[in-house]
């Protein structure tokens, strides 16, 4: 099991379960976007998103989500590690969360928040977030100051052995995948 950047051609996979889940895909760049995938069935198990707010030269976490028969083995942990990581490259020393989930993120290290220390970009984001679920908690993390417990460690790295992932097959690729409507187009060699 390891975590990646997204590809381009993880960008329908992305966006099918985004919208399944009913995450956010406001302002979708794939490339924002990392991949927990099974190194032996390449399976993609999770996915996160740091979205930056350049208004504020802020940076977000949202969109993670683990896909069933992989919760629980420690997937959405190593997304947000990744992120966070890929945060700090970036320069981003604080990074913002607008979490349902806020106890979820506090095992990492991360920390409400109070809604007037937010960057204006993300006061915005929060009222949002806040008419689509009941509570939104804004957290924080210092970029360096993740923690990831042992246990979910330890779960990564058996989690090819113990997850039950739904098989999942890649829809055959089709003329409108490249821009070309069948109905108009010609082609060189076309003999009809």
């Amino acid at each position: 099991m390891y975590v990646r950047d997204a590809r381009n051609r993880d960008e329908a996979w992305l966006l099918d379960h985004i919208e399944e889940m009913g995450l956010d895909d406001t302002a979708f760049r794939s490339r924002d976007y990392v991949i927990a995938v099974d190194d032996e069935s390449s399976t993609r198990a999770g996915f996160g998103r740091f979205r930056v707010h350049r208004e504020d030269d802020a940076c977000e976490l949202t969109s993670i989500g683990v896909l069933d028969g992989w919760r629980g083995q420690g997937v959405g942990a190593h997304v947000i590690e990744r992120l966070l990581r890929n945060a700090g490259i970036e320069g981003y020393e604080r990074v913002f969360a607008l979490a349902p989930a806020h106890e979820y993120l506090a095992q990492f290290g991360f920390r409400p928040v109070e809604e007037s220390e937010l960057p204006e970009s993300l006061r915005d984001r929060l009222a949002e977030k806040r008419e689509r679920h009941d509570t939104v908690v804004p957290m924080v993390i210092d970029a360096d100051r993740f923690r990831m417990p042992d246990r979910l460690r330890d779960r990564f790295k058996q989690a090819a052995e113990t997850a039950e992932p739904a098989e999942e097959e890649e829809p055959p690729e089709s003329p409108e995948d490249f821009g070309i409507d069948p109905e108009e187009a010609t082609y060189k060699y076309d003999t009809g």
